[in-house]
């Protein structure tokens, strides 16, 4: 099962809205055929009517996202289990026309959807593959970027659950936020370390003239 490749429809579907930017690119029947990407077939069924249905099959799948980056298993698995009832999908054997060295059936599983319009084809296959990729690595694999504002979606598929970014770049920019932050802390703790030496000086001072006051 392609399990990477159809779990990437939720994912793509999710990031096309960064919601603390106030950006959104799902503006038009053309934004809803790229989320395709290769089906061309599929993406010639998209009319303008699915601009708004992508919209909401996008919330429901943030709402995953956001339940699974929460810690709460129980909601992102129950809030996923809807979409699967609602857009279901029959599993066949493809090949795809593909053939090996010697010319046999590259044989596979395949997602076949059976949509009413392009929006049920699309959410059926995302919300399949997602199930797939929880029920396979974890529902803790479901995250969301951790570079403020980002907040994109991903699926972590590192040896050690480690990943927190969307993408190198929203990694990169958070660590040099992190240093940026150390180095200002630094400087702060190395500024009050100087002004209490500073006072300690002067009380010390203060406190050697003072005999020679007080004999007068």
């Amino acid at each position: 099962m392609e399990l990477a490749y159809y779990s990437d429809y939720a994912v793509r579907l999710v990031n096309t809205e960064e919601p603390a930017r106030g950006k959104d690119v799902l503006t038009s029947v053309e934004a809803v055929r790229d989320l395709f990407g290769s089906n061309k077939e599929a993406a010639r069924r998209a009319t303008d009517a699915d601009v708004t249905r992508f919209r909401s099959v996008r919330a429901r799948l943030r709402a995953v996202f956001e339940a699974a980056d929460g810690g709460d298993e129980t909601l992102s698995v129950n809030l996923l289990n809807s979409l699967l009832l609602e857009f279901p999908v029959s599993p066949q054997i493809s090949g795809h026309n593909h053939r090996d060295d010697d010319g046999r059936p590259l044989w596979h599983m395949h997602l076949a959807d059976h949509p009413s319009n392009a929006t049920a084809g699309y959410a059926a296959i995302a919300a399949m593959g997602l199930a797939f990729h929880l029920t396979e690595y974890g529902v803790d694999r479901l995250g969301l970027c951790e570079a403020p504002p980002c907040r994109n979606a991903y699926l972590d598929t590192s040896t050690n659950r480690s990943r927190r970014y969307c993408s190198d770049r929203c990694a990169t920019r958070a660590n040099v936020a992190a240093y940026r932050a150390r180095k200002r802390l630094e400087a702060d703790r190395s500024e009050r370390t100087g002004l209490a030496a500073e006072s300690a000086q002067r009380a010390s001072a203060n406190g050697e003239r003072r005999p020679g006051l007080s004999g007068r």
